[in-house]
Order: C-alpha cells, then sequence, then structure tokens
C-alpha cells in the first residue's frame, strides 16, 4: 500500500482490524459499523456499494474475474457508475468519441494471438 497511497492521503475504513496498521502511516477516517454508517467527517457507503456492485456484476455479468485483469474491470463498472444516471444517447456518444480518441491499446492489441498479459498490473491514481 505504501508504494500506492501517497503518505499524505485520508484513508477511510471501517473498524476491521485489518486497517489497525494505517493508523501510523495515514491520517485514517474510521467508522464503527455497529454505531452508525456515517459522521459529519466521514463515510464508506459509497465505496463499500461499490465493491458490492463489482462483486455482484463477477457472478451476474463477468462470470469470472482473473485477478491480472482486475483494474479493466474495475475502470468499466467505475465508467457505469459514473453514468448510471445518464440516458443510453449520451453514454452511447461518450463511448464513441472516447473510442475514436484512444489510441491503439498496447494491453489488447493482439489479445487472440497470444498477447496477453503476464501478470497483475498496478495501477496508480
Amino acid at each position: 500500500m505504501k508504494n500506492n497511497i501517497k503518505h499524505s492521503s485520508t484513508v477511510y475504513a471501517d473498524e476491521h482490524h485489518a486497517y489497525d496498521a494505517l493508523d501510523s502511516v495515514y491520517n485514517i477516517r474510521r467508522i464503527n459499523h455497529s454505531e452508525c454508517y456515517s459522521t459529519s467527517e466521514s463515510c464508506t457507503n459509497f465505496a463499500e456499494g461499490w465493491f458490492s456492485r463489482l462483486r455482484r456484476s463477477e457472478i451476474g455479468q463477468f462470470h469470472h474475474v482473473a485477478g491480472k485483469y482486475l483494474h479493466a474491470y474495475a475502470n468499466e463498472m467505475a465508467f457505469r457508475e459514473d453514468y448510471r444516471r445518464k440516458d443510453n444517447g449520451s453514454v452511447l456518444l461518450t463511448l464513441t468519441d472516447r473510442c475514436l480518441k484512444t489510441q491503439t491499446s498496447r494491453d489488447w492489441s493482439g489479445y487472440w494471438q497470444g498477447n496477453k498479459q503476464q501478470g497483475e498490473v498496478m495501477i496508480a491514481a
């Protein structure tokens, strides 16, 4: 995590013990779900909802999510989340516009000829 999250970042998390080690490194805001689901300082509902939809899409849409392509699935779900309240026509125009302006992908070009990623990719936001 230290390689992918800036030291000055604020991390929002629930009370799970796995996040205890982050207290000494990051400014961490915690939510104790047995007391409340949000405070004036922090809320994890959006992130938990997004991850829930991502997990559900694996069952209902993708059927299998390979770890080395997780970033691609997450990017698709982020796009869907951003445009879920837009009408289909504007979503189609956005997709078409982005496809026409994007250069050929090194990751996906030649995929069926065996050009596949060798391992997991770490994407920095």
